[in-house]
């Protein structure tokens, strides 16, 4: 023992103790720690391990492994002070023992740990001081071989130092050492179940148990074992250290390099155990999420070794680490036994070649690690490719004796496309592949486990298509979440495609590799082969060509993927000519794309088309194949309108997509077909105008600019006069549909903007105005359905420049005309907008949408310059503020109109707005008509009050020579017709607005007047008595429409002239006595009289005593309670009026009237005749003194007739009246009695 203590060893009572103290304390070694690190494949490793700290590099460049630690004389090791330079030396077994101890004591507190969190503190920092003091040893082993350990040579036994033969046989010692070290570990797979439970402690925090600390020292000793034999194996310049001790006691050989080689094997078998045991938890769907490792610092030790081995395979000419690898897994995907060294892997594995892919996947993804610990992306390689192994699994995979499931291939061909990624592609593992798929090409490559999920790759279109073909030329970061899901969005054939578009996109020196490949894809197919594709295996074969013309000559592959497309036969199942017309318009797309003219293809595609277009119209061919030959129809407009809609200049030949099919097409169409063709239609003509824009606006000014430009021009004429010639002529026929498709005047708005951007493409019979010409053909045609005007004209009245150009007078027509043209249009729908309601009165689904279209008309028709003038001349607030109803709309309308026909002064202005007034309105009784017949109320009232307002408003302007032959159709038509069976109440609510407006026309008509007001006594001679009812009600009465046209709050000329009429309406023909019997309904003509005098203030003698005769009589000869009180307060209210005018005597009027009656009634009705005056009397005395010499005189020649004397009654009755009239009374019986 006393030679194991020498004077290297400082015991504590030492005089050196002191001096030592004084030192600084040397800072941590790096070592495994990953409570720092989180789980990211790309993130850097663990800021304390080796490769952070330098120490990996260090190694690599035989740097000295601590440069700034150790420099004093002493160093602390396991507690105790050592000289530096000499410790290792002469205390290798003490050392060795010591940190043996140190081991053995963490071990202990593993085994003795409980789950008492109160002691957890204690345990982790003494565990924790424990591996620091073994890493601190270790390191400070790699330092003095670094530095201090010389290659022995032979001694001079005579001339020896002690020290010398110790340090000569250190060499051998430290190997004998390290052995002890391995044999003392073990291995990491034999390790118990409590300590491996560490790698996978969950949420790591600062405190850990000593099995974590126990598990990442036994790393860390095995990495410090390779490090201090391969420092060994450098110092020792090539001479082969020699275990003697041990080779002594067994017999066996033990070199540095032996030991090397089992402990690297030994270690790698156990890493790839370790991930034996986590892949048996890995999904397919997740091999390229989850890690091979089982926390970061076995990760770090994989990165570790890599760079170690690929250091001594290039300067020592060892094995390379995939050399290495290759020899542990080769045994296990062909089932053999392992060799030796690699002995201890697990025997039972899941899934052996899965794993073997999995793990060279993720292994090769540590490659990306530099020595420094950080991913380099850019930089040079770390670590060579492996493709010699991953050709030989490809084998296994693609072997069809295998009868690997889809899920399986999958997985295989993701890990190969990660490694495609990492490495250059391999054209070798692509043949091998294409072998595989070209055998393969039709199978379905679904996995059923994954559901819906797994059929996500549909393509429905030729973008579609084609954009899955570009997301396989592109494919996603290695990292990324787009690659690492891969296996759940795309199948092993498209994982394939983006291995083979990697391969085809290298750089080669002369192509020869993509021309290899090319043509290896062009022999795979034949005419039986692909007579024989389903539709599976079609759509892999259009995706297959597609990806390969992305990435090499475009031209020859889309010649040769037509060339195989015409081997199908010609009556193939509409499926497939679908997928072939889908995959030709991918090509198309992609041809675009590069600039290239399409003008071959389209005319192959076209005439395909056409043909199928002729037997869809075919009138023989069965329902079952139009429907099902409607597929691939319907999928050529959508692929076409995705050709123009991807298109920026459509000057590549488009318009050969455009051909004669089209006429065969649409006239076959169902009506959902054919909403899908006049949407496909939209899309076309928006596109060419906004392409066509676009070139109008940036042309380039110079030299080239006008060729250019004017080649672009002809192209989109030729587009232009496709559509022209295949597509205008049947909207056409359509035009006066009573059913007319929805988006047909959508289409035609279309057609109708084209001709005024490109007015030359336009047809001839549209010349020299096309413009105008379709909007007579679609908008101002009064036989056009309106809910298509109403879809139309918004189209094109929102756009100001075509407006613009309506309203110049350089236009085709006369400004006026297509502007009042288009009011005429709009005028028309708010007529007969309830026409398409359903016979209930709901609204349609059409009705809903025509009410919005002809909303958005209104607000734009009253933007119309013309419209927005006359608004404008119109006092108060402005209409065009605020959004109007169209009903509202047009009764504002009609009020300007009128009112500023009403501040006209100048004939020729005034003769200027009747036509333009007239032009307005057109042919108004021939709009209305269908709503007449109609049995829709709503219709019908919004006619009448239409018609009404016109006739009100307008009542000057229809009155004028122009005009007035439209007011006597109005009249005949609507208010005068041979039956009213319906429009009882359309009548009776505007029926005060004809009355209102027929008086004023009469009365200011020049030629017509005497007619007009005969018409206006017959309309109110026919609604008086049709309103009228048998009985007096209050309620009918008081809401009769001829009482209401005749009301108002203030009188006025114009409703004076009115009351006249109604008036004399009313005594000549409905208060006539025949003899002494009353007229029928008097009743209710008596209140019908006494409302309207009662509800209007005239105070014109000349108006108030026209009813005054039918009123006396009524007084005299009806006894009937109610009709004498009506009558007698009519009465009163009659004459209370006159008196109250006449304020300078007697109303002569009233006397005139009274006198006639007097006469009338002498000597029939002699004493009746007094009782009426008497009444008269009390009310207005001086009207009947004014009588009295009339009275007397009537009196005598009544009893001289008689020839009996003085008629004592008669007097009897005539001296009471005058008993009632004063002064005068009384002198008139004076003279009586003196008869």
């Amino acid at each position: 023992m006393a030679d194991d203590f020498s004077q290297s060893l400082t015991p504590p009572v030492s005089p050196f103790a002191a001096d030592s103290l004084c030192e600084l304390t040397p800072a941590r070694p790096p070592c495994f720690c990953c409570s720092e690190t989180k789980e990211d494949p790309t993130g850097a490793l663990s800021a304390e391990g080796y490769a952070a700290r330098g120490s990996l590099k260090r190694l690599l460049l035989r740097l000295d492994p601590a440069p700034a630690e150790y420099e004093t004389d002493t160093v602390e090791l396991f507690g105790f002070p050592w000289v530096t330079e000499t410790a290792l030396v002469e205390s290798t077994k003490l050392l060795f023992g010591l940190f043996r101890q140190k081991l053995y004591r963490l071990e202990s507190l593993v085994q003795s740990s409980s789950h008492d969190f109160g002691q957890a503190g204690s345990l982790h920092y003494e565990a924790e001081d424990l591996r620091q003091q073994c890493v601190s040893f270790l390191q400070y082993v790699k330092v003095f071989v670094h530095r201090y350990l010389e290659p022995f040579s032979s001694l001079d036994a005579g001339h020896s130092h002690s020290y010398e033969e110790l340090e000569a046989q250190l060499p051998s010692a430290l190997l004998e050492e390290v052995f002890g070290i391995t044999l003392l570990l073990g291995r990491l797979k034999d390790l118990p179940a409590n300590i491996q439970s560490a790698f996978t402690i969950p949420n790591p925090g600062k405190i850990f148990p000593p099995s974590w600390h126990l598990l990442h020292l036994h790393l860390d000793i095995h990495w410090s074992v390779l490090e201090i034999l391969h420092l060994l194996g450098h110092k020792m310049q090539g001479q082969v250290v020699y275990a003697h001790q041990f080779v002594n006691l067994t017999g066996e050989n033990l070199t540095d390099t032996s030991l090397f080689e089992e402990h690297l094997c030994s270690l790698l078998c156990d890493l790839t155990g370790l991930a034996i045991g986590k892949y048996s938890k890995v999904r397919p769907t997740e091999a390229l999420s989850s890690h091979h490792y089982l926390c970061s610092c076995t990760k770090e030790l994989w990165v570790q070794l890599m760079h170690l081995l690929e250091y001594r395979n290039k300067v020592l000419h060892t094995q390379s680490f995939w050399s290495y690898m290759n020899s542990l897994l080769r045994p296990l995907v062909s089932g053999k036994p392992a060799a030796e060294q690699f002995s201890g892997l697990p025997t039972h594995c899941k899934d052996p070649l899965g794993f073997t892919w999995w793990l060279l996947t993720h292994v090769a993804m540590l490659g990306q690690y530099s020595r420094n610990g950080t991913v380099q992306y850019e930089s040079q390689k770390h670590l060579g490719d492996n493709w010699t192994f991953v050709e030989e699994l490809l084998k296994i995979t693609c072997n069809p004796k295998g009868g690997l499931a889809e899920e399986q291939v999958r997985m295989h061909v993701h890990c190969c496309l990660s490694l495609c990624l990492l490495w250059e592609p391999s054209t070798s593992a692509v043949s091998t592949l294409w072998d595989y798929y070209s055998k393969n090409l039709s199978a379905a490559f679904t996995v059923p486990w994954l559901g819906m999920s797994d059929v996500g790759t549909l393509c429905k279109t030729p973008l579609a298509l084609s954009e899955q073909a570009r997301s396989c030329c592109s494919p996603s970061p290695l990292h990324s979440p787009g690659h690492t899901q891969l296996y759940r969005s795309a199948n092993s054939f498209h994982i394939f495609l983006r291995v083979l578009a990697l391969c085809l996109s290298q750089d080669r020196a002369g192509g020869v590799p993509q021309r290899q490949i090319k043509g290896r894809i062009y022999s795979k197919f034949s005419s039986k082969k692909m007579q024989e594709l389903p539709e599976a295996g079609l759509i892999n074969f259009l995706l297959l060509f597609l990806v390969v013309a992305r990435q090499v000559e475009l031209e020859d592959v889309a010649s040769r993927a037509c060339e195989l497309l015409c081997f199908l036969p010609s009556n193939c199942p509409p499926g497939h000519r679908t997928l072939v017309w889908r995959g030709q318009l991918s090509l198309l797309l992609l041809f675009q794309e590069r600039g290239l003219d399409v003008g071959a293809q389209a005319s192959w595609l076209a005439s395909s088309f056409k043909e199928t277009a002729k037997e869809f119209y075919n009138k023989t061919t069965e329902v079952s194949r139009r429907l099902a030959l409607w597929g691939p129809l319907g999928s050529y407009l959508e692929g076409v309108a995705e050709v123009f809609e991807t298109s920026t200049s459509l000057n590549l030949s488009e318009e050969k997509l455009l051909n004669e099919g089209f006429d065969w097409l649409l006239p076959a169409c169902r009506l959902s077909e054919l909403n899908s063709a006049l949407g496909f239609l939209q899309i076309v003509l928006t596109q060419l105008r906004r392409v066509n824009q676009r070139s109008v606006q940036s042309a380039p000014t110079g030299a080239w600019a006008p060729g250019n430009s004017s080649v672009v021009k002809e192209r989109h004429l030729a587009v232009a006069a496709a559509l022209w010639a295949h597509f205008f002529p049947f909207l056409r026929s359509l035009r006066l549909s009573q059913t007319p498709p929805a988006q047909l005047a959508d289409a035609a708005a279309g057609f109708t903007l084209l001709a005024f951007d490109l007015p030359s493409s336009a047809p001839q019979d549209l010349q020299p105005s096309p413009v105008q010409s379709i909007m007579q053909c679609f908008g101002w045609d009064d036989m056009v359905h309106p809910l298509l005007v109403t879809r139309y004209l918004p189209h094109l009245l929102q756009n100001s420049e075509l407006v613009s150009s309506l309203s110049s007078n350089s236009a085709g027509v006369v400004s006026g005309s297509a502007q009042s043209l288009s009011v005429r249009a709009w005028f028309r729908c708010v007529l007969q907008q309830h026409l398409h309601k359903n016979p209930d009165g709901s609204d349609s689904r059409k009705g809903r949408a025509g009410e919005e279209q002809l909303c958005e008309l209104t607000r734009l028709v009253l933007r119309i310059p013309q419209v927005d003038s006359l608004l404008q001349r119109v006092a108060g607030p402005q209409p065009t503020a605020t959004r109007l109803e169209p009903t509202a709309a047009l009764e504002v309308f009609i009020k300007a109109v009128g009112s500023v026909y009403g501040g006209l002064h100048a004939l020729s202005e005034r003769s200027a707005m009747v036509t333009r007034a007239l032009d307005y309105i057109g042919d108004i009784l021939k709009h209305i008509k269908p709503s007449l017949v109609s049995k829709n109320q709503e219709g019908l009232q919004l006619t009448y009050w239409a018609v009404g307002c016109i006739v009100k408003h307008w009542s000057p302007l229809l009155a004028t020579s122009k005009a007035q032959q439209l007011l006597f159709r109005i009249v005949d038509g609507l208010l005068l017709p041979h039956n009213l069976t319906q429009q009882d109440k359309a009548l009776r609510d505007s029926l005060p607005l004809y009355l209102q407006g027929l008086s004023v026309a009469s009365s200011v008509s020049q030629s017509q007047g005497a007619y007009l007001k005969q018409q206006l006594r017959s309309v109110t001679r026919r609604y008086l008595d049709h309103f009228l009812p048998a009985s007096p009600s209050v309620g009918i009465v008081a809401n009769h429409p001829v009482l209401l046209s005749a009301c108002e709050a203030n009188p006025s000329t114009r409703g004076a002239a009115l009351r006249q009429t109604i008036l004399e309406v009313l005594c000549e023909s409905f208060l006539q006595f025949k003899g002494h019997a009353p007229p029928p309904r008097l009743a209710a003509l008596l209140m019908f009289l006494l409302e309207l005098l009662r509800r209007n203030g005239d105070s014109d003698p000349a108006l108030l005593t026209l009813p005054l005769p039918s009123l006396l009589r009524c007084v005299m000869l009806v006894n009937e309670p109610q009709v004498r009180k009506m009558s007698t307060d009519a009465l009163q209210l009659v004459v209370e009026r006159c008196a109250a005018a006449s304020t300078e005597g007697p109303c002569d009027q009233m006397i005139t009237v009274l006198r006639s009656f007097v006469e009338e009634n002498e000597g029939v009705y002699d004493r009746q005749v007094y009782s009426v005056l008497e009444t008269v009397a009390v009310l207005d005395p001086s009207v009947v003194q004014a009588l009295i010499p009339n009275l007397s005189v009537s009196l005598r020649n009544t009893e001289h007739k008689r020839g009996l004397g003085r008629n004592i009654a008669l007097r009897s009755a005539y001296r009471k009246l005058l008993c009632l009239l004063g002064e005068s009374g009384q002198t008139e019986i004076t003279s009586l009695e003196a008869d």
